[in-house]
């Protein structure tokens, strides 16, 4: 049976206007850069002038997310590439080259990624955040600026697991458990937000309202309260009302545990 005219018409309109939303939606992560950064009396060179050195870093680079930066208006309209982050080089190619020698490097200052990702430079305003704005941390401990996996540490071997980035300082919290927390399996983002938050410990959610979200709370007969299928009633209160649920003496060993299922220590 021949499908009917309309419904062929139908279906190629919905693969269009999909297509089109796809399309828009990919145009929308493009960033453009306000301004390059500054070096005095320096000019630009071209990212093959920069490769002739940094072999190494710029091989994989047209895969990075960052390769897509441009400029409006500026010297490089229609350009990308190494100059976009750290400047013009020419001066830096003159002097023979050198670390942070007349060049913009990223990891002694995040104001040229904080000129992009302006969500990111408010985070870090809040309350808690990771010391990035104090210098005693930087972006690239966290991500590669030129690789192609941004979200892993720079110049680190490709991520084992998914909370690789968090564990190399925190190795206590991401160890391996004999009863592992499943949220850790999502990832430390799930809980926390690691660029800064309002919240102690850079949790998304305070209290039990973060953990509620995945461990739905019932009421049971009785004005019984469970949580799964462990009964959370205590002398017709609630133990969830006593505290948080890794605070109230309950549930301590939040990340997980060798000995409990429940993770209570």
């Amino acid at each position: 049976m021949k499908p009917r005219p309309w419904i062929v018409w139908v279906g190629i309109c919905g693969a269009v206007v999909l297509a089109e939303l796809i399309l828009s939606s990919c145009a929308s992560v493009q960033r453009t850069v306000l301004a390059p950064p500054e070096i005095e009396g320096a000019t630009y060179v071209g990212n093959k002038v920069c490769a002739d050195c940094h072999a190494t870093v710029t091989r994989g680079f047209s895969a990075s997310v960052h390769a897509r930066l441009h400029f409006e208006g500026s010297p490089m309209a229609g350009q990308s590439g190494c100059e976009s982050c750290h400047g013009p080089a020419s001066k830096h190619v003159q002097s023979g080259g050198g670390r942070g020698r007349f060049i913009v490097n990223p990891r002694q200052d995040p104001a040229t990624c904080f000129q992009c990702h302006l969500d990111v430079h408010a985070e870090f305003k809040l309350p808690q955040h990771h010391p990035v704005t104090e210098g005693r941390m930087n972006c690239t401990q966290c991500h590669d600026p030129h690789g192609v996996d941004i979200m892993k540490p720079a110049g680190g071997l490709a991520m084992a697991r998914l909370n690789q980035a968090c564990a190399q300082c925190h190795r206590d919290q991401s160890r391996p458990f004999v009863f592992e927390h499943e949220a850790m399996r999502e990832g430390c983002t799930i809980c926390h937000n690691p660029h800064g938050s309002i919240n102690a410990k850079l949790l998304v959610q305070r209290d039990n309202n973060l953990c509620l979200r995945c461990h739905v709370q019932v009421q049971g007969a009785g004005n019984r309260i469970f949580i799964g299928k462990t009964d959370h009633t205590t002398r017709g209160d609630t133990s969830l009302r006593i505290g948080s649920c890794s605070t109230a003496g309950c549930h301590t060993a939040v990340h997980g545990s060798n000995v409990n299922r429940t993770l209570l220590y």
